[in-house]
């Protein structure tokens, strides 16, 4: 039978009853939901002895059931958020990601073992794969700047290094009341920090719900009297928990799970009380728990804690997940908070993208539409094509690479969008955040690789390309013969990545041509643009058959890539889709996927992309680190493999009647502009 909540999902166990008496588990639905898939039947009325009843850890509410469960002798789960959370503390109303669901105790009472404290003690945690999975998870973590709670500042200042790091916690929380330690302990531990490190200066971080106002502390201005003489300072200030480890000579802790982070960090912090992470050879414990002998790495205390003890959450697909997927929905949700904090002032922003900037971007504080200087501290965004005489600092907002299901100018809503703090992603005259991310991808961890392995294997499975329309493609190989197949994707020839990037060749007709001459045997393939066989945008080739073997009108650009040998293009992102399906790229212009040593490269010089970056560093770059994306179905931040899911099942809201007439009134009048823009 499995032993704790994770072994139970993950055995797909059958339904158990599970009673609760605390109004928490009726009012909040994710708590609620989280344990429905875990395999509890959550009730209401008096247990049988074979039940359970649900306690949330030890709060001032779970005396109720432990009451019935000694009346009833019915077992006792305790219940309490998973170590990595949410962008804001529980009490400001945020949902938990993950929970820990204990049938024996709960990690921070030490009276008797806690389903982690078994792990922790018994569990071989020698197993590579579980390991390597540790190791990884920590590197993410690290290199995404997240923790428990993730309101952090980018731009709070940090203390000068070199401090003495104590964490203050929150008055009356059971992790102090029950980890053997009271306002005493904190007093003590702050005289022992001003004893052990002679001069050296001490910083007490203020516990994040203390500062939002929810609870009291342990350390105020009355009681730094306590440690006269030494140089002491709260600090209140939103910086990251990992940049203070950063900079921190020592650290001390009663039992906040910044402790636990500061082992994964690399420090060995001093422990005044009885937390989950002490006795296992990774701390300085001043209350020992003798029964802890065994002595662990940080993977192996990581690996228990945080991937076999918990059950997490995914929102957005509404399961259970992994860790690692876990990770990524808290990286996406923290992103758009880290980015939209202080609010966005959009400028050169078409009547009909307004809804979808702002679902994107109006997470934190509705988007401002107006023109002009930003007001209130907000940042500006302009659309990247509109950026005219922007001011100074404006980001640029575009389309990502994975967009919809239909057509931009058929007014349809993007799935993700860029936004690009130094240029655009397709103009290479100037450095963009994009170019800048590809070539810091040029060294990859494994667990980078393989996650853009996993995606690029799921686009090719799914069928996934930018816009997702057309029809299945012919059988080119019947027709071509054995001769080579090259594929000639056209352009919209007054698109902003043609103005900006293309070399020599800077119209369809001379593509085409220019691959016609370069091989004269080859079965060649012209695919229109969307947009212009649509009648949207310019640059349509109506003689295309006199070049070209085959026309591939109203053809799925992801089923031609299967059949074909070699892409030439001048910047489209037929290019990269090709590069993905493994296809030879021949590139004309200077799109962002080239001079990376993955096309071969016709096109203007490109002085600024010396290094050699894989595929997989590419992808990792433009799908994964570059876009912002926006489930349709929940409306949360979420990551590329579920814009992916959402593609390639078509949960994708389509332009209905309205905006095709639309579009197609924007087609007629395109040269007319300024009648509706």
């Amino acid at each position: 039978m499995p032993e704790t909540a994770s072994d139970m999902a993950a055995a797909g166990q059958t339904s158990r009853r599970l009673f609760y008496y605390n109004a928490g588990f009726l009012t909040q639905p994710r708590i609620r939901r989280i344990l429905e898939l875990a395999g509890h039947d959550l009730r209401l009325g008096v247990p049988d002895l074979n039940d359970r009843i649900a306690v949330w850890g030890h709060s001032p509410y779970a005396a109720r059931g432990e009451a019935m469960a000694r009346q009833t002798g019915a077992g006792l789960v305790r219940i309490e958020d998973a170590f990595l959370r949410s962008v804001h503390p529980g009490r400001s109303g945020e949902a938990p990601l993950g929970l820990v669901i204990d049938s024996r105790g709960i990690h921070f009472n030490p009276d008797q073992p806690s389903d982690l404290e078994v792990l922790l003690a018994t569990h071989p945690l020698d197993d590579s794969a579980l390991l390597e999975a540790a190791r990884s998870a920590m590197a993410r973590l690290q290199e995404a700047d997240l923790s428990k709670y993730n309101a952090h500042d980018p731009d709070a200042d940090p203390p000068a290094p070199g401090y003495v790091l104590l964490i203050d916690q929150t008055r009356g929380d059971a992790s102090v009341s029950h980890g053997r330690a009271d306002a005493n302990t904190f007093r003590e531990m702050l005289f022992h920090a001003h004893q052990d490190n002679p001069g050296a200066r001490i910083v007490i971080k203020t516990h994040p719900e203390t500062v939002a106002g929810h609870r009291q502390g342990y350390f105020d201005a009355a009681t730094l009297a306590l440690a006269p003489g030494a140089d002491v300072t709260l600090l209140d200030a939103p910086v990251s928990p990992r940049t203070l480890l950063e900079g921190a000579v020592a650290v001390y802790t009663v039992s906040s799970q910044m402790g636990f982070e500061a082992i994964l960090a690399g420090h060995r912090p001093y422990v005044f009380g009885q937390p989950f992470y002490a006795g296992w050879g990774l701390s300085e414990d001043f209350t020992p728990i003798q029964r802890r002998q065994r002595r662990l790495t940080r993977a192996q205390l990581f690996a228990a804690a945080m991937i076999l003890y918990p059950v997490w959450y995914d929102p957005c697909r509404d399961r259970l997940c992994s860790l690692d997927q876990a990770i990524s929905l808290l990286e996406a949700q923290v992103r758009a908070w880290r980015e939209d904090r202080h609010g966005w002032q959009a400028s050169g922003m078409r009547l009909w993208k307004r809804g979808a900037v702002n679902g994107f971007y109006g997470g934190v504080k509705p988007v401002l539409f107006r023109e002009g200087l930003p007001k209130h501290g907000r940042r500006a965004m302009v659309w990247a094509s509109k950026v005219g005489d922007a001011p100074q600092g404006t980001v640029r907002i575009e389309d990502g690479f994975l967009r919809s299901r239909g057509l931009g100018a058929d007014l349809v809503a993007p799935l993700s969008l860029v936004c690009d703090d130094l240029g655009i992603y397709y103009d290479p005259r100037g450095p963009s955040r994009l170019e800048r991310m590809i070539a810091a991808r040029a060294n990859m961890r494994p667990d980078q690789s393989r996650r853009a392995q996993d995606l690029m294997a799921a686009l090719v499975a799914q069928g996934v390309s930018k816009y997702n329309l057309g029809q299945a493609a012919p059988d080119i190989a019947a027709q071509a013969a054995g001769r080579p197949v090259i594929l000639v994707p056209g352009q919209v020839e007054d698109d902003a990545s043609i103005l900006a990037g293309a070399g020599e060749i800077r119209t369809n007709r001379a593509l085409l041509e220019t691959a016609r001459a370069d091989h004269p045997e080859a079965f060649l393939i012209y695919k229109p643009h969307p947009d212009v066989e649509a009648g949207l945008r310019p640059g349509l080739l109506p003689d295309a058959d006199r070049l070209a073997d085959l026309v591939a009108t109203q053809t799925d650009p992801a089923a031609l890539l299967g059949q074909i040998d070699t892409v030439w293009t001048m910047t489209s992102l037929l290019g990269f889709e090709a590069l993905i399906r493994g296809r030879r790229v021949v590139t004309l212009g200077a799109p962002f996927y080239a001079g990376w040593c993955l096309t071969e490269h016709r096109g203007p010089a490109m002085p600024r992309r010396g290094q050699r970056v894989s595929l997989e560093g590419l992808v990792h770059a433009a799908l994964i680190d570059y876009p912002r994306y926006r489930d349709p179905v929940s409306g949360l931040p979420c990551p590329a493999e579920v814009a992916v899911e959402r593609l390639a099942q078509g949960e994708i809201a389509q332009g209905g009647l309205t905006n095709r007439l639309l579009a197609k009134l924007q087609g007629l009048l395109a040269g007319h502009a300024y009648l509706w823009r």
